[in-house]
């Protein structure tokens, strides 16, 4: 399936920009093609060169933990949920542990901390995989639920909307809960389909039913907030309890007489050897992505879409945040230029810019996710990977469309 997307994305910009050329006389088409080419595949390099230290640190606090026994706690705690989501994962294997990480990491908007908290996990699964270079059920889950990962506290769109001018930053917070909960349930719903999972099992709708209602209380308590406070208390609440989290791994370790210096250099060890493995994945998706880009492919697609709204008499203000929308999948950096670029063409509290930055919020970004988290483990047959995250990410864009009109409209 990579191989497919990988060749489509060329194919695509090499016969857009051919037209580009021939029929219109454009002749700097290619030449910006080369220099996407040129630009992102030292972007790529960049990008895993500043998460050799941020997984450096990240594996060396998981070494902590595990060695603690801290993650073995949680682990326990959600066997019960995971050991029906992935019947092939052993119960409190310490892949569970390291998904429960990452989630908790997306949920407070620390993309730092949950790539990887991801990877680790990946990793685990991995040892659990009997056919290395194919993804299994398990990973496949993993991966889309982070992808759609629901995001309690999207502290940076906020601070981006402010640095743009908004007068209420915070405004989409609750839109923005909204559809990155539609967007996880989605994609849970579409994996769960392929994979025959039963999700009405007691046990799993009392795990679902008590985070949905862990959501909307917390959705409740911040709606009620005024918007400078909601954006204080939101930054507070995410930093203090990651940094709880920190400081519960080292009292574990002081508890238990684990040396904590040594598991975090043991662990950090492990983050450099992963960013190191991760460099030639992310430079072909990257640079795949910024041909497509640059060749005006994705320009022309979003005009299409345009035109058939339109021709259907249908309210088009949304098409001026389709290209944060169709970013999104691809490159996260990308769709936040986009958003960016949205806001400061139509003003942040415009209506396309609202909507942006509740598409920004909505999903992760699925193909930038598995490049890094199966490019780490060495997988290249990804089975239904990218059509599950494609739907989670659908159904974010849709419902981010949806209350974008209810809440704004």
């Amino acid at each position: 399936m990579l191989n497919f997307i990988w060749i489509f994305f060329f194919a695509t910009a090499f016969i857009v920009a051919l037209i580009k050329l021939l029929a219109f006389g454009d002749t700097q088409v290619f030449s910006q093609m080369m220099q996407a080419m040129f630009s992102l595949s030292k972007t790529a390099f960049e990008i895993a060169l500043g998460l050799t230290g941020v997984l450096a640190l990240w594996l060396g606090i998981m070494k902590i933990g595990e060695r603690s026994g801290f993650i073995q706690v949680i682990t326990r705690w959600l066997s019960p949920l995971f050991i029906r989501l992935m019947p092939e994962v052993p119960k409190n294997h310490p892949a569970i542990g390291a998904i429960v990480m990452n989630m908790s990491a997306n949920a407070l908007g620390l993309d730092n901390a949950a790539t990887p908290l991801g990877i680790k996990a990946m990793q685990e699964l991995q040892k659990l995989n009997p056919f290395k270079d194919t993804a299994s059920n398990a990973q496949i889950l993993f991966l889309v639920l982070n992808t759609s990962a629901v995001t309690l506290f999207p502290v940076t769109i906020f601070t981006y909307r402010a640095q743009m001018g908004a007068a209420n930053p915070t405004d989409v917070f609750i839109p923005i809960l909204i559809a990155t909960y539609a967007s996880t349930l989605i994609g849970l719903m579409t994996v769960a389909a392929v994979q025959k999972i039963n999700l009405f099992d007691r046990v799993i709708l009392a795990y679902l039913g008590g985070f949905s209602a862990f959501v909307f209380g917390l959705l409740a308590y911040f709606s009620s907030l005024p918007q400078a406070q909601m954006l204080v208390q939101s930054a507070l609440i995410s930093n203090v309890v990651l940094f709880s989290l920190v400081m519960l791994f080292i009292a574990g370790a002081v508890f238990k007489k684990v040396n904590a210096y040594d598991a975090f250099i043991d662990g950090a060890k492990e983050g450099f050897d992963t960013a190191i493995t991760i460099i030639p994945y992310l430079v072909a998706m990257l640079v795949a992505i910024g041909v497509f880009r640059a060749s005006g492919a994705l320009e022309l697609l979003s005009d299409g879409l345009r035109n058939i709204i339109l021709s259907f008499n249908m309210d088009d203000r949304f098409i001026d945040a389709l290209p944060t929308a169709l970013m999104k999948p691809f490159s996260g950096s990308g769709a936040r230029a986009m958003m960016i670029d949205t806001m400061q063409v139509h003003g942040a509290d415009s209506f396309a810019g609202r909507l942006s930055s509740i598409v920004q919020g909505s999903t992760e970004t699925t193909f930038y996710v598995l490049a890094v988290y199966f490019g780490s483990v060495g997988i290249k047959k990804i089975r239904h990977a990218a059509a599950c995250g494609l739907a989670a990410d659908i159904a974010g864009i849709l419902t981010a469309i949806a209350v974008a009109y209810l809440f704004f409209g």
